[in-house]
């Protein structure tokens, strides 16, 4: 890349200038006009979801490259969609920036983005929009389909559901104290530590598991899945549906998808709080019958499993039935607050 390019400031090509770069991300035939028009499928549902990621909250230099930052928020994004059920469409995306901010750093951004859209369904940017902003801003608008009989909403588990939960746990918090704390994890070879940073940076949203839930709902129509997906933790994800549903739910202790490597350099309180409650790991909660739940679970082998089920009132309680730690009842306080003291 030229040095003279890179060192380029958005302040120096202005707004129109930097909307062109980033129009080039864009399928010339959808962007243009006031607003993107998308078309669905008969017989499907809209759905459209945004995230806000803002500088030193939920992205940082000492942790994420501008390719990375522009991963996470398309994953975020993508993730919310496949907690509804929904195939993407296409997302907006709106900037808030320094006027000192490098364009080189904004083009890595959406290189980072384009990436993780063109893996999953080659999802378009289809427009946006970029004012000036003290502080580095980035919101997303995600749109998606789907098929009116497959939405997965919070407010639909009944007692007796299985909760089966996607991938592990405590991965994406792990890899940001490895990048926060370089010191720790001695007992982890750079393999495992690659592993871990990984999945902070570059989360897998579950779109892959949908087609598989469908199939093997096809014959069972006659019941709603709920669900959401555990950005804010596995705690806050049982603790939503729960409340939604008006139920409570017992969650094994060791159930609970934990990555193996905790093994070797975390203490079993330290796993159990990154799992959940570290967040940002994106991963699928699903309350379905026994049955479905173990049939999911069978097709999708280690990458899911059984972690408790739904229960009466409206207490989510962890319980170990090996009785080597007390039965405690979760709660969202241990969690990430935006607002928190």
């Amino acid at each position: 890349m030229n040095s003279d390019l890179s060192s380029q400031q958005v302040k120096d090509i202005g707004e129109q200038g930097l909307l062109e770069k980033l129009q080039r991300f864009c399928p010339p035939e959808i962007i243009g006009d006031d607003a993107a028009v998308l078309e669905t499928a008969p017989g499907q549902s809209l759905v459209v979801t945004t995230d806000v990621l803002v500088d030193g909250v939920h992205f940082s230099n000492l942790t994420t490259s501008p390719e990375d930052a522009g991963w996470r928020a398309a994953a975020a994004n993508l993730s919310d969609l496949a907690a509804m059920g929904a195939s993407p469409l296409g997302i907006t995306v709106g900037l808030g920036l320094p006027g000192e901010l490098r364009v080189s750093w904004v083009e890595r951004l959406y290189q980072g983005m384009t990436e993780c859209l063109q893996k999953y369904n080659n999802t378009p940017i289809v427009g946006g929009d970029v004012v000036r902003s003290p502080v580095t801003t980035l919101a997303i608008t995600a749109f998606g389909q789907v098929n009116p009989s497959q939405i997965i909403r919070r407010s639909t588990a009944v007692v007796g559901d299985a909760i089966v939960v996607t991938g592990v746990h405590g991965a994406s918090r792990a890899g940001l104290e490895l990048l926060l704390h370089p010191e720790l994890g001695q007992n982890l070879n750079k393999e495992e530590k690659t592993a871990l940073i990984r999945a902070h940076q570059r989360p897998q949203p579950r779109l892959d598991v949908l087609p598989i839930l469908w199939k093997i709902l096809t014959s069972n129509s006659q019941f709603s899945i709920a669900g959401m997906d555990s950005s804010d933790g596995l705690a806050d994800a049982i603790i939503q549906i729960c409340h939604a549903s008006g139920v409570g739910a017992v969650l094994e202790h060791r159930q609970i998808p934990i990555p193996k490597t905790f093994n070797h350099w975390l203490t079993p309180d330290q796993a159990l709080k990154y799992a959940l409650y570290g967040g940002e790991d994106f991963e699928l909660v699903l309350c379905l019958p026994q049955e479905l739940a173990s049939a999911l679970v069978q097709h999708l082998g280690e990458v899911a499993a059984i972690a408790g089920r739904i229960t009466a009132g409206s207490t989510v309680i962890l319980h170990d039935e090996q009785k080597k730690f007390p039965d405690q009842v979760l709660n969202l306080s241990q969690g990430f607050q935006h607002f928190g003291q």
